[in-house]
């Protein structure tokens, strides 16, 4: 990857924002045959799935932490594992921790997990096996959704064509299977998971995966949606299973990099965009901040739509109403990330001890009641912070040595809820370090430990996710994943087929369906319809 010039002028598609769709995006356009260019604006690829040295000594996954999601055909069909990738399974799936001492491990062995629900609530079990069962029977027809292009609504007979074949996809589901679907995508969380579970800290951790990058009230309709969205994990070809990338989230991207470039791509950072060029509202090329300009028919942005939209695209090329639907686009995703440097390893009040037990290898939540989240997003929603922090920590070092110095540990802190606009005229620069100390203190009242192992940490604001990695309002999804801005309705309708209203512009990352997450499915969309497009002359090749 090179920093500077060199590269020729000329290509068949350029990709604005080497993140991992992007990365993906110019991969199989290569692979196609086509001249593709990557032009990133930092100094490394992978945008928000990336590892860095964030105090002397310590790495880790910076923004993204765990894998899970990423696709399987994009894992095969770009031949990551022979490029490097080495995905593996977590002792435990889940620590969850309730302030009255109470905890569960998620392990990997269902009638445990029952048996531990049981004791704490009875019937439990039983009901969170027909959750698992439910979820697991829409699961795979709703990830081959995921791999097909969205029909436009409004968009004339092959997109209605389309939308029957989408639901025609879904006639082998039972009955069953269909009101699943119909309630979690219509739902609350809150009523959701009552349906099945009865156990506050189960229904918690659960209603957790729904507040996931989603700043919504677990009361909200809709909001069920979000826990079946990560639910699609298939970490090593077990569903619903998240594992964790040797050498952090990096490690992805850094594969699918060197995907790209095997199949010809030129890849440049330090490349920041200024602005798409046309010609006669058809894209002609980029212009650079620096001044350097390059050409291609074909343009595929993978950033936030409404960065697109709003700082590359020429108004005049964009018609009204879709400038009206990009505006009203909501980024909003509460979300505080953090990463500490660690002496050792947390010593939890319920499970003392700071050698390594099978609870620290796993997402450990602190998330102990729905009316826990409800309470930490009315705190939030004015303009503010949750009081009592919703937090879950992932210690990669437990199982990459790669990480930290011998004997130390690295921990990744995801955090909700946390407005993006302070309201009272504060800054998140002004309090940043504040809300980080509330953080640390929270964890603290688990571990009693944990602020003394801090040996130095990072702290992302959603302000710093916006400046840092064009993650407007802090949204790790680019955009919120609400009923009204998923599937034909992403980014906004009309423009759900990864093609945007200037010819040969397209988008290719998160902003696009099926949404956020570590998947690289955005990208491989993208490019069948950048292909296709390319191979019916809609555009021409350079």
């Amino acid at each position: 990857m090179s920093s500077t010039g060199g590269a020729a002028s000329s290509f068949d598609a350029i990709i604005v924002g080497g993140g991992h769709n992007g990365l993906t995006t110019a991969a199989y356009l290569g692979k196609a045959g086509y001249r593709t260019l990557v032009l990133e604006a930092r100094h490394i690829v992978g945008g928000a799935a990336v590892t860095e040295e964030f105090h002397p000594g310590f790495r880790n996954s910076v923004c993204s932490y765990v894998a899970g999601l990423l696709s399987p055909d994009v894992i095969r069909e770009l031949g990551l594992v022979e490029r490097g990738l080495n995905i593996v399974k977590r002792p435990c799936e889940g620590f969850y921790l309730h302030p009255d001492g109470s905890s569960i491990i998620y392990t990997h062995d269902r009638d445990d997990v029952a048996r531990q629900l049981d004791a704490l609530c009875p019937g439990d079990a039983a009901g969170y096996q027909r959750l698992d069962d439910d979820l697991m029977e829409i699961v795979e027809p709703v990830r081959q959704l995921m791999n097909t292009t969205p029909p436009n609504l409004g968009g004339g007979l092959p997109d209605l064509l389309g939308l029957l074949k989408t639901g025609w996809g879904m006639r082998h589901l039972s009955a069953r299977a269909q009101e699943t679907l119909s309630r979690a995508m219509t739902m609350s969380v809150a009523d959701f998971l009552a349906m099945y579970l009865k156990g506050e800290l189960i229904s918690g951790a659960l209603g957790y995966l729904a507040a996931v990058g989603n700043m919504q009230s677990p009361h909200a309709p809709g909001s069920a949606y979000v826990l079946l969205h990560h639910s699609f994990g298939e970490a090593n070809g077990k569903d619903g299973a998240w594992g964790h990338a040797i050498g952090g989230m990096g490690a992805i991207s850094n594969a699918i990099a060197k995907a790209a470039e095997d199949h010809g791509a030129t890849i440049l950072t330090n490349a920041r965009v200024a602005r798409i060029a046309t010609a006669n509202g058809i894209a002609s090329g980029v212009e650079l901040a620096d001044g350097r300009t390059f050409h291609a028919p074909v343009i595929a942005a993978n950033l936030n739509p409404k960065l697109l939209y709003g700082k590359l695209l020429d108004p005049a090329d964009v018609p009204e109403q879709a400038t009206r639907a990009i505006n009203a686009y909501r980024c909003r995703s509460g979300t505080f990330r953090m990463n500490v440097a660690l002496s050792e390893l947390p010593d939890f009040s319920c499970r003392p001890g700071t050698r390594q037990q099978l609870h620290h290898g796993g997402s450990i939540t602190i998330a102990p009641s729905i009316d826990y989240l409800e309470r930490a997003y009315d705190d939030a929603k004015g303009g503010g912070w949750a009081q009592k922090p919703v937090v879950e920590m992932w210690i990669s070092s437990t199982i990459d040595p790669t990480l930290a110095p011998e004997g130390k540990h690295v921990a990744s802190l995801f955090c909700q809820h946390f407005a993006p606009e302070l309201s009272g005229g504060r800054e998140w620069d002004d309090v940043r370090e504040q809300v980080a100390d509330l953080i640390i203190d929270t964890m603290t009242e688990y571990a009693p430990n944990f602020r003394r192992a801090v040996l130095g940490r990072q702290t992302l604001s959603p302000k710093d996710l916006e400046r840092e990695f064009g993650l407007v309002g802090g949204d790790i999804f680019h955009g919120c994943l609400h009923l009204d801005q998923i599937f034909s309705n992403r980014p906004v309708p009309g423009h759900a087929d990864y093609r945007t209203p200037v010819r040969g512009v397209y988008l290719c990352g998160s902003g696009a369906h099926p949404g956020g997450g570590v998947t690289g499915i955005p990208g491989r969309n993208a490019s069948r319809e950048i292909i296709r497009d390319l191979r019916r002359r809609k555009v021409r090749a350079a």
